[in-house]
This record gives structure tokens, C-alpha cells and sequence, in this order.
């Protein structure tokens, strides 16, 4: 029993972090309700096989693969290039379908030869520390919003769905930090439970529409179209592959260092096999008309409100989401949680996430350059946060992708500054 109601812990765990992206993102594509429907099926579909391949041939740690950012914004940017780029909004998808194929082919080419190690040494615990905070900062925004009930139509904040979220975060706090250990175990379902039945008495809660769909449907493969090989999407998925192992290198760093807190045993995978593993993801995303997935860094901070880092929890959790996706009824019924709700109890769960950022940061004796770093790599991140998106739309895909991304930009100057001052440091001594 106690292993069901783990699992279904990850299951509303994976749904809640999941479920925003392809809503979004068929928006941009104006795909109909049916048609948004089945795109976010077959991203539950394949979110849920990937956190699967991961755990047995992969990092085989408890991180649920999630919508990955940098293919949302490549998406967004995308969704403009239909009409004049690409003839149809069609042309531009099956042109995403083909990137993320070669982003997975690319995966498995740096995995094959060994390259994935070499990147992994770089994640030094500056770079872990600059990396956490910037997730953090970045999501920050979008809790609130949702927090707020924004955006809606009216463009203001909601004071009852405002009250609503703040009953159900100071819930998720005390749950998580209660005295009996089951309830704090199971803190998240219980959370939910609790800001879902509050929605309900304060009639915020979104009905469930009625589906007439079929009870059993199986996710369809190239639905928008055979995959195009254009040259500029190769080179994108290029850019994207790179810094997707970044991510993927990172949030398994953070999981090693959750579970030697909590004194958990590590059945480490070897980079090599979890980019193995990505690269399949990567494929599945584009076969299956999804979206590319990446090992999501959030989990850590689950597992440590939680403190169940066990890695079966999490498999039959991703079972439960590969089965509730070819059950449309039932992913309806999963999916009416208001997002509120969710945006609140996640909350909970990033907020601890600062702790682990702080503490990697402890880890470096020199401070002085830690504090350098830092400094420019927080801000140019944060700063990158607040350009609209629309300033690069005169960019090349790949360039927009990176630039519009604070989290990633952030992280990838605290490599080359650390790097930099690292060698400057090495050239002293030598002389």
C-alpha cells in the first residue's frame, strides 16, 4: 500500500509539472481542442516512457523526464516561422519532429564516445550552485502567476484564487514538515488533496468536460507528417542537444547529492548510459509528435521533501502515467487539477531547492572566485529573463534559444568565467 501511494505521489508530481507546456504550446500552433487533446497525450505518453528507460538503462535515479524548456521555446519560435519560413503550421511541425531526431541521434554520438563524462567535470559545485538558483529565480515568476489565477482574461490578479494558493502553500509547508513521519512521507498527494477539495468549496475548481472519446487510444506516431531534415534544424537541434545534456548532467548531480543526505544508497548509472537513454527519449518525442523531454532538476527537491529517494516509487509512477495517457477519460479527470493547486505545492518544493544551491556553493574553498562567478553569471541570467522574447525574432533559431533562456545563458558563462579564472590561476602558478 505504502508503495501505491508513493507512486501515485509521482504520478501527480510528474502531471503537475507536466501538464502546462503542451497546453501552451499547441496554443501557439492554434491547434483545435481535439487536436490539443491528443498533443498532450502523447506528451504524457512519452514522458512517462522516458522516466522509465532512464530508471532501468539510464542514470536509474528517481528524476521524471519533463517537457524540456529549451524545446518549448524552440517550439514558440517555430510557431512564428509557419507561413513564412515553412508554408504551414504542418511544414514547421513535421520540421520539429526531424530535430528532435537528430537531437536523440546526436545524444547517443556523444554518449557513444565517452563525451558526456568529459562535459560532467565541468559542473564543478559553482557551476551546480549558479545553476539551482537560476532554475529557481526563473520558475519563480510562473508560480506566482499561477498562483494569482494569471493570466486570465481580465489581465488582474484573483484575490480568492490568491487566497486559495495561500491556504493550500502554508498546507504544503506544515504537511511537509509534520511530526508523523507518513503524513510528511506523503506530503505532496496530501497537499494536493487538500488545495484540490478547497478549490471545489470555493467553486474554482475547473469542471471536467466531457470526453467523448474513446475509453482506450493509443498515441499515433508522425501525426503531423513525415520528420523534415532541413539544414537549419539540424543545426539547431545541434545547439539544443548541447545544452540539454548541460541540464541532464546537472539534475543528476543535484539527485546524487539529495540522496547521499538522506543517507540513501546510489545505484549510479554512468553518464554514458543516461545519454544513451536521452538520446532514445529525444527519438520518442519526435516519433510519437510530442515534445523532447529532459530529466527534470525539481525531482530533487521532491525526493527531499519526501524523503523516499527509492527508485520503485518512481517506476510504477511513470507506468501509471504511461497508462493513464491510453485512458483519455481518465488522464481528463487527472488533468481538471486546478493549476493553482499545483503551481502551489511545487512551490513548496523548489523552495527547498535553495538550500541545495547554497550548499553546493559552501563546498568551494575560494570563495572569492565563487562570489566572481556568481556575480556575472547571475547577472547576465537574471538579467536575460526580463528581454522580451519577441527582441530576438531576428535571430537564428539556435542563437534566440540560448539568448532567451537565462538559465541557460547564466550557466553556461559561469562555465567559461570559471573555467577562464581557473586557467588564469594555473598560468600564476606556473610562473
Amino acid at each position: 500500500m505504502g508503495l501505491f501511494f508513493s507512486a501515485v505521489q509521482w504520478l501527480f508530481f510528474i502531471l503537475a509539472s507536466s501538464l502546462v507546456a503542451p497546453i501552451a504550446i499547441a496554443g501557439l500552433f492554434h491547434l483545435s481542442p481535439a487536436d490539443t487533446a491528443e498533443f498532450v497525450q502523447r506528451t504524457m505518453f512519452v514522458l512517462g516512457l522516458s522516466g522509465i528507460i532512464q530508471a532501468l538503462i539510464g542514470h536509474r535515479l528517481p528524476i521524471n523526464e519533463g517537457p524540456a524548456g529549451l524545446w518549448w521555446g524552440v517550439f514558440a519560435i517555430y510557431a512564428g516561422f509557419a507561413g513564412t519560413i515553412y508554408s504551414s503550421t504542418e511544414q514547421a511541425l513535421q520540421s520539429l519532429e526531424g530535430g528532435m531526431i537528430v537531437s536523440g541521434v546526436i545524444f547517443i554520438f556523444l554518449a557513444a564516445f565517452g563525451l558526456l563524462e568529459k562535459m560532467a567535470k565541468l559542473f564543478t559545485p559553482t557551476v551546480t550552485f549558479i545553476y539551482l538558483l537560476l532554475l529557481i529565480l526563473q520558475l519563480s515568476g510562473s508560480f506566482l502567476n499561477g498562483m494569482f489565477g494569471l493570466p486570465n482574461e481580465a489581465g488582474t490578479v484573483r484575490p480568492l484564487i490568491m487566497a486559495g494558493s495561500a491556504m493550500t502553500l502554508i498546507a504544503a509547508f506544515y504537511f511537509s514538515a509534520h511530526h508523523v513521519h507518513w503524513i510528511r512521507q506523503y506530503s505532496v498527494i496530501i497537499s494536493l488533496g487538500f488545495g484540490w477539495l478547497l478549490f471545489l468549496l470555493i467553486g474554482e475548481a475547473p469542471l471536467m468536460s466531457a470526453s467523448d472519446k474513446q475509453l482506450f487510444s493509443l498515441p499515433g506516431l508522425f501525426v503531423f507528417g513525415p520528420p523534415l531534415f532541413d539544414s537549419g534544424t539540424i543545426v539547431t537541434a545541434a545547439f539544443i542537444t548541447l545544452l540539454l545534456t548541460a541540464n541532464m548532467i546537472a539534475s543528476v548531480r543535484v539527485m546524487e547529492e539529495v540522496m547521499t543526505h538522506l543517507n540513501s544508497s546510489i545505484q549510479k548509472g554512468s553518464y554514458r548510459s543516461a545519454g544513451l537513454a536521452a538520446g532514445l527519449n529525444q527519438m520518442l518525442g519526435g516519433s510519437f509528435s510530442a515534445i523532447g523531454s529532459v530529466p527534470i532538476s525539481g525531482a530533487a527537491g521532491f525526493v527531499a521533501q519526501t524523503g523516499n529517494a527509492s527508485i520503485r516509487p518512481f517506476f510504477v509512477g511513470s507506468l501509471l502515467v504511461v497508462g493513464m495517457s491510453i485512458f483519455p477519460p481518465v488522464m481528463n479527470i487527472l488533468a481538471s487539477l486546478p493549476a493553482p493547486v499545483g503551481y502551489a505545492v511545487t512551490f513548496v518544493i523548489f523552495a527547498r531547492m535553495a538550500g541545495f544551491a547554497f550548499a553546493e556553493m559552501d563546498k568551494e574553498k575560494n570563495k572569492e572566485r565563487v562570489r566572481l562567478v556568481a556575480g556575472i553569471s547571475l547577472l547576465a541570467g537574471v538579467g536575460a529573463m526580463f528581454v522580451p522574447a519577441a527582441a530576438f525574432t531576428n535571430f537564428p533559431a539556435a542563437a534566440a534559444s540560448i539568448l532567451n533562456n537565462g538559465l541557460i545563458l547564466g550557466t553556461i558563462i559561469s562555465i567559461c568565467v570559471e573555467q577562464f579564472l581557473l586557467a588564469m590561476t594555473k598560468q600564476k602558478a606556473h610562473n
